[in-house]
């Protein structure tokens, strides 16, 4: 094919466990479930907003680890936003028509 490669779109997808998590994911994933599921077994559900409570750490967990398009997940975003507004952003501009802080002396 006159030495060209051909990259499939989803290569990425094969380092991800079930395609869509990475270990940090369903970790988090887990967790969220497990607290959940104790919260039910141990809390009275006979109210609506104490079973609310009760599956709510599985429900933010899984908000978390929700895949979104151009990014891995929803948590990825979160991180990515704080760190864009809780660094300095300092972007030195390099093109055609810089010259680098010399003025033209002539």
């Amino acid at each position: 094919m006159n030495n060209s490669y051909l990259i499939p779109a989803n290569s990425k997808k094969s380092l991800l466990k079930f395609g869509a998590f990475n270990t940090v994911d369903l970790i988090i994933f887990i967790c969220g479930i497990g607290i959940s599921f104790l919260l039910m077994m141990f809390l009275p559900m006979n109210n609506f907003w104490v079973a609310v409570t009760a599956i709510m750490p599985g429900m933010i967990c899984g908000f978390l680890v929700i895949p979104v398009p151009n990014y891995h997940n929803v948590r990825t975003v979160i991180m990515n936003a704080w760190n864009f507004y809780t660094t300095r952003q300092k972007y030195i501009w390099k093109g055609w028509c810089f010259n680098d802080g010399e003025t033209d002396k002539k």
